[in-house]
């Protein structure tokens, strides 16, 4: 019978048992794999006659391979829902295995060789309630809103409804608590900022929509261009935001070139951008440089602020959210813009 630690039942359970089968669903049908013992998030196991320890991370991002590698004993396998490109690089480096429930593996040890490409899966809280409205909720507390109706309403622009209703999904999921269930002391607050920048950030990047337009620019300093541009649509009256390492450049610059660059403008349709792009003396072309997308969330232009005279940007965690979703470059980025504003916020 496999041990169990006195300390973490309900992550044996929970966190031990999805490791364990994201590890079986790699497996060919003829493995054999005995579990050995249960150790909070680690479990260990005997695959092709070698012992594994398996360690669970509930996100997969590069800092939270590093925190778990950080820990001793020094796991051979991590596990995720699923993990990034820059995390699984970051496995690699460190000569970890890792897996994830997409059914994507790389373990290499001694007997033991698994490599599967997998397949992306919707993880298990995007299907709990996460919707775009919830989004922009979390992108106006997780820069000082307070939790409550009326003033996220008024910071969001969204309906009263629609935020009670976001505001009462992200307390039954534990990334806001209450000190009362009633009276003046009951009103909700983040526990754990960082926790709810993860979730926010992972639900972003699978409601992240397809549509787009790419257009060509020959921008020396992307940053004056896109002023420039953005004078354009402020006289047409539409709304736009940039993003991404736009964003990242006027809020926490790197001495890196400010790309991807993409902004978000007002619409809905390929059509709506082709005809932002237009104002603005752009033309869509295959490979451009700049990319145009709709406003992610029904808010549109409601959580933005101005970074700069002249521009616009989204609130910081929504471009963290979009330079996460850019590859590994956009995940250093993303890390250097979370410490940046994080660190101004204590």
């Amino acid at each position: 019978m496999p041990k169990y630690s006195h300390l973490a039942k309900y992550n044996v359970v929970v966190e031990g048992d999805r490791a364990l089968r994201a590890l079986r669903a790699v497996l060919p049908p003829t493995a054999r794999l005995k579990v050995l013992e249960y150790q909070n998030r680690d479990i260990l196991v005997e695959l092709a006659g070698q012992k594994l320890r398996l360690r669970w991370i509930p996100a997969g991002w590069p800092r939270q391979v590093e925190e778990a590698l950080r820990h001793r004993p020094r796991p051979d396998v991590i596990a995720a829902p699923q993990l990034s490109p820059g995390a699984r690089q970051a496995a690699r480096t460190r000569r970890v295995g890792w897996l994830d429930e997409s059914g994507a593996a790389e373990i290499h040890k001694n007997t033991v060789l698994i490599e599967r490409t997998g397949t992306p899966a919707t993880p298990p809280s995007a299907k709990l309630g996460w919707r775009r409205g919830t989004l922009a909720v979390c992108e106006a507390l997780l820069v000082g809103c307070p939790a409550t109706v009326s003033a996220a309403a008024d910071k969001t622009g969204l309906s009263a409804s629609t935020v009670a209703e976001s505001l009462k999904f992200l307390d039954e999921q534990g990334l806001l608590q209450t000190d009362a269930p009633r009276g003046p002391l009951s009103g909700r607050y983040i526990s754990d900022a960082e926790a709810l920048l993860e979730a926010y950030a992972a639900a972003a990047e699978r409601l992240r929509q397809p549509v787009s337009v790419r257009v060509g620019v020959l921008w020396r300093d992307p940053v004056d261009n896109v002023i420039e541009a953005g004078h354009s649509w402020d006289k047409a009256k539409i709304n736009w935001a940039v993003t991404s390492a736009l964003s990242a450049a006027a809020l926490a610059p790197l001495l890196t070139e400010a790309t991807p660059m993409e902004i978000y403008v007002a619409g809905h349709t390929p059509a709506d951008l082709r005809h932002a792009a237009a104002i603005a003396g752009m033309r869509e072309i295959d490979g451009g440089r700049l990319l145009l997308r709709p406003f992610p969330t029904p808010a549109n232009g409601a959580v933005t602020v101005q970074v700069q005279p002249g521009l616009t940007s989204v609130l910081w965690p929504r471009a963290y959210a979009d330079l996460r979703a850019t590859g590994v470059r956009g995940e250093e980025a993303a890390e250097h813009l979370r410490q940046e504003m994080l660190n101004a916020r204590r």
